[in-house]
């Protein structure tokens, strides 16, 4: 199951920001002349392949790679029992799916909740908990080592936090990078969007980017 510690997840989470931040130094410019400038939104080029994933939808549907084709996505990790991060953040994204909304359906950004908690997020559970801040959002999840090797493909981490002494051990945490992925419409990783979320700006660049097509 989840072994690894808060500890880890900082140094992994720092190393891959790292890793990031060198990617957008070093491709900068190539990104500022293939897409529009974005606020929000950081892209770097070259777009990376994802490998292969497979995760279960909310409805009980497979959700694999070549599903994602077709529209720029934003992948956020979460769990249903999160108390601050996960509700303010799929709070914040609605009022970006709002704005976005007037969008041709086909083409219209997605955002992906994924949770990396299965313990206790089923299906159902994840479902009823992302719909309840905006209908169209997509939910999944999966198990831990696919969970494991989807997040380190996003350049992303999470670890199982055991409750405190006396407390039930059902009653455990998880953290886990607060940061979303942007994948483009060919399923690439093509970028990071960044707390503090400005729902105005992403929906302002999403909006952009898928106005721009797909290159």
């Amino acid at each position: 199951m989840f072994n690894r510690t808060t500890v880890y997840v900082l140094i992994a989470a720092f190393a891959a920001a790292l890793g990031l931040w060198a990617s957008q130094r070093y491709f900068g410019h190539a990104a500022e002349s293939k897409w529009p400038q974005t606020q929000a939104v950081r892209l770097f080029e070259p777009a990376r392949q994802l490998p292969a994933f497979s995760l279960r939808q909310s409805d009980g549907t497979q959700l694999v790679p070549g599903e994602l084709k077709g529209h720029w996505t934003l992948v956020f990790l979460g769990f249903t029992h999160c108390p601050d991060v996960c509700p303010t953040t799929l709070a914040e994204m609605a009022k970006s799916q709002k704005q976005w909304a007037q969008l041709p359906e086909a083409t219209r950004p997605r955002l992906l909740f994924v949770s990396v908690d299965p313990e206790r997020d089923t299906p159902d559970r994840i479902g009823e908990y992302a719909h309840a801040f905006h209908r169209d959002t997509l939910a999944a999840t999966a198990d831990v080592p696919a969970l494991e090797s989807l997040a380190r493909s996003l350049s992303m981490v999470f670890a199982k936090v055991p409750p405190p002494e006396g407390v039930p051990a059902d009653q455990y945490s998880v953290d886990h990078s607060a940061s979303m992925a942007v994948l483009d419409p060919q399923g690439r990783m093509a970028g990071i969007v960044q707390p503090p979320f400005d729902a105005l700006a992403i929906a302002a660049d999403m909006t952009a980017l898928t106005q721009a097509g797909s290159r």
